[in-house]
């Protein structure tokens, strides 16, 4: 018997794979093809506390394996979230995590008290965005900041709390375990790198932010290593992301020290992405004889 279930901060998952924020919006069109039920859990669009619409377009762009976006956390706002889109995922068995953001430390907490009471299982808290009143560096790009927005909010819920953490650091050890020492029960990683595309007809970048996040397999090398790197200096789960298209690309992340993975970009290119990672697990458990898949997390041996 083939056993995948994983528990993140106390939180039981069926599976490792949770589809990731962003690519997968809030699974209803996923949700044509597959039954979400089949995931171990779903983190949602970032929500704001009003609705947002973005940055102006084109804000997707092809890259050498992967692809930009600066689609700018357009979502619909936490108050439809919770009126519309908590009672659709409840219809399925899966864990729902709801993705939260803010430009400042306030608009963070508010979300985590206004969430505290829905029937979410956990929250997860993206500090990739710009502290306005910091003069807009990221919350994440110090272990200062991430400590201090960490102990904020985990003041304002009781639910598990996942800090999700930006690669544009020089030291994403020393980044992770701030989040551990703030309150965090877990932290998932990495969100996008900063990249940019420039169209040399017209010497313009081709995002009309200029910037934006480079995602897809291009990044996975630098996924693993980060999260080797984070799974090191915490004692919290990890939640490993960044280009995984398949199965064998989850099992690096979960020997690397991961205890789940989230899957984007792939989404994009594969509606059925999700389900094709966990088969894929499934199948490299089966070929070397892993009957639990906790067996494999942080099993890599270094040279």
């Amino acid at each position: 018997m083939i056993d995948m279930r994983v528990n993140i901060a106390g939180v039981p998952f069926k599976n490792p794979v949770i589809a990731a924020s962003g690519s997968f919006g809030f699974g209803r069109e996923f949700g044509k093809f597959y039954d979400l039920s089949r995931l171990g859990g779903i983190s949602v669009k970032g929500l704001s506390l009003k609705p947002r619409q973005g940055n102006p377009v084109p804000r997707i762009a092809e890259a050498s394996s992967g692809m930009l976006n600066s689609v700018g956390l357009q979502n619909p706002g936490v108050e439809e979230f919770i009126r519309e889109e908590i009672p659709f995922l409840r219809e399925h068995d899966t864990v729902v995590i709801a993705n939260i953001f803010g430009n400042a430390v306030e608009d963070y907490c508010e979300m985590a008290r206004v969430l505290d009471g829905q029937d979410v299982d956990m929250l997860e808290m993206n500090i990739s965005c710009p502290n306005v009143k910091q003069g807009g560096a990221a919350f994440g790009s110090q272990p200062e900041s991430v400590l201090e927005i960490t102990k904020r909010v985990r003041e304002c819920t009781q639910k598990p709390l996942i800090v999700k953490l930006t690669p544009n650091v020089s030291d994403i050890a020393a980044v992770a375990a701030a989040a551990e020492q703030g309150g965090a029960d877990a932290v998932s990683l990495i969100n996008t790198l900063l990249g940019m595309k420039i169209d040399i007809r017209t010497r313009r970048p081709v995002l009309a932010n200029n910037t934006g996040g480079l995602s897809g397999p291009a990044i996975k090398p630098v996924a693993v290593r980060m999260v080797y790197q984070a799974a090191q200096a915490v004692s919290i789960p990890v939640i490993g992301l960044g280009g995984i298209m398949n199965g064998e690309d989850a099992v690096e992340f979960l020997l690397a020290g991961a205890s789940a993975v989230q899957v984007g970009t792939a989404n994009l290119v594969n509606p059925y992405a999700c389900v094709e990672v966990i088969d894929g697990i499934k199948h490299y458990m089966k070929q070397n004889k892993i009957e639990n898949i906790n067996e494999m997390v942080g099993r890599v041996e270094m040279n």
